[in-house]
């Protein structure tokens, strides 16, 4: 059904676009001089990518619970005061989960003659440890519905090693990525169902390299919590095979990671009253925590520091907005979305109505557009000023997942449409989640282009509405 409303919302906007010739005739000459003040000011002096070294370079990773989540709490408030552009900063108390990786882990495939070969792993977020080394045989399977069909006998006791890689044959990464997750997310559960030991997960990444990627798994009712932990791609593909010549090889695992209880956190919130519709909002955001094996730069250091940037990009430029609008930087996307719960659970308790939200969280590489969660004619409207984004190029737009922080007001208090930023993602997967997602991995102009693309959506959408 989604894939089918998504198929007819594309349908309805490709003919209800205007022509480029039509737009432009159209398009009034103040907005075109609106935008192009704010790509000067993001160009010649914008601010996200010092920022972003501070972030990175100082703060570092940023996992929920941690200290280094408590700084970034405290940067984001210092960095919206110190930008000079919101009429009020505040935070937003949410109770956090607080997971811990512990020591660095080890994996070895382990042959009969007693022969190692070392692999490259780390542990899922929200995994249990081992409780010391644990060793067991291993069974491959390529999906979730291969492990339903085996037989108990063939389970118990061993590894399940969910091996299906990315389909690389899809345009889209994230395509790819939402397509192989769910061995991720749901592996290590159904393994424990099953009596398995543990599980090992091929890294979501079509990239062949030695770098695991974690994320989030989660465990939910299963009665039996097993470790879960991700194979390099690397690895992955030498214990498949090493499968094939062994069946009855073995593989040795040991982590240390552990769940610790909730810790308290907070949302950062940086707002512009609107100067002639206060109480229609207009939020744009980007998560502040990151997982822990890098400084979380792309994931979403970009994204945090590109929503900040839009809000000063406006009042450099000289556009005061005409609705209010919201600058967040939210706790705890990566492993609970505690952050985007709360900012909804807020709105709804304040009756406040939300016209629009963005979100970045896709990398800070180099604009396309946006994609879109709305309704057909305020698509049609917002396709409406592709001609002036054009020169910029970021007219694209697209039906599809909007982002995972903003989600949560469409149950709550349902704003009109909800759009993600939307950057060229054919890297992103190579560095998303694993030791690789630096700093020294972000362009300066792409990053800036980024948070001139939705200061120029904020101030399309702060002046028309939806």
């Amino acid at each position: 059904m989604r894939l089918l409303a998504s198929l007819l919302l594309a349908g309805l906007l490709a003919r209800a676009t205007p022509t480029r010739a039509q737009n432009l005739t159209s398009a009034p000459k103040t907005d075109s001089l609106a935008l192009r003040k704010i790509y000067d000011e993001a160009l010649l002096r914008g601010q996200s990518y010092e920022n972003l070294r501070y972030l990175c370079k100082k703060v570092g990773p940023r996992l929920s619970g941690s200290p280094q989540a408590a700084q970034a709490v405290a940067w984001g408030k210092l960095t919206m005061e110190k930008a000079n552009c919101f009429d009020k900063v505040y935070l937003q108390e949410c109770r956090v989960p607080h997971w811990v990786r512990g020591s660095k882990e080890k994996g070895q495939i382990i042959g009969n003659k007693g022969r190692s070969v070392p692999a490259a792993v780390c542990a899922l977020g929200g995994s249990v440890g081992t409780g010391g080394k644990l060793r067991a045989g291993v069974v491959e399977v390529k999906s979730l519905a291969e492990l339903k069909a085996l037989p108990d006998a063939a389970v118990k006791g061993k590894f399940i090693f969910f091996n299906r890689p990315f389909n690389d044959a899809l345009i889209e990464p994230g395509a790819a990525y939402g397509g192989a997750g769910d061995q991720r997310r749901s592996g290590p559960a159904e393994a424990g169902r099953r009596g398995a030991v543990g599980a090992l997960v091929r890294s979501l990444t079509s990239a062949r390299d030695n770098n695991p990627h974690t994320g989030a798994t989660a465990y939910g009712d299963t009665p039996t919590q097993v470790p879960g932990a991700a194979l390099s791609t690397q690895a992955a593909d030498e214990l498949s095979q090493l499968l094939k010549a062994d069946a009855n090889l073995q593989f040795e695992l040991e982590m240390s990671c552990e769940t610790l209880p909730d810790e308290t956190s907070y949302n950062v919130v940086g707002e512009v009253r609107g100067s002639k519709y206060p109480d229609q909002i207009i939020t744009v955001g980007g998560h502040l925590d990151s997982w822990d094996l890098a400084e979380g730069a792309h994931d979403d250091g970009t994204g945090v520091v590109q929503s900040i940037e839009a809000v000063r990009l406006l009042k450099a430029a000289g556009l005061r907005p005409e609705r209010t609008v919201r600058a967040v930087l939210f706790m705890n996307e990566e492993n609970g979305t505690r952050g985007g719960q709360r900012y909804a659970e807020l709105a709804k308790q304040n009756h406040e109505t939300h016209l629009a939200a963005i979100e970045s969280d896709g990398g800070g590489f180099t604009p396309r557009g946006f994609t879109a969660e709305t309704t057909p004619a305020a698509l049609k409207k917002v396709a409406a000023w592709g001609p002036l984004l054009a020169p910029y190029h970021a007219n694209s737009l697209t039906p599809g997942h909007a982002g995972t922080d903003i989600e949560p007001l469409v149950g709550t208090v349902r704003p009109t449409a909800l759009f993600g930023y939307d950057g060229d993602s054919q890297r992103y997967f190579d560095l998303h989640h694993s030791g690789l997602d630096t700093f020294e991995q972000v362009n300066r102009r792409e990053l800036e282009l980024g948070g001139a693309s939705m200061a120029s959506l904020i101030y399309l959408l702060s002046r028309y509405g939806l």
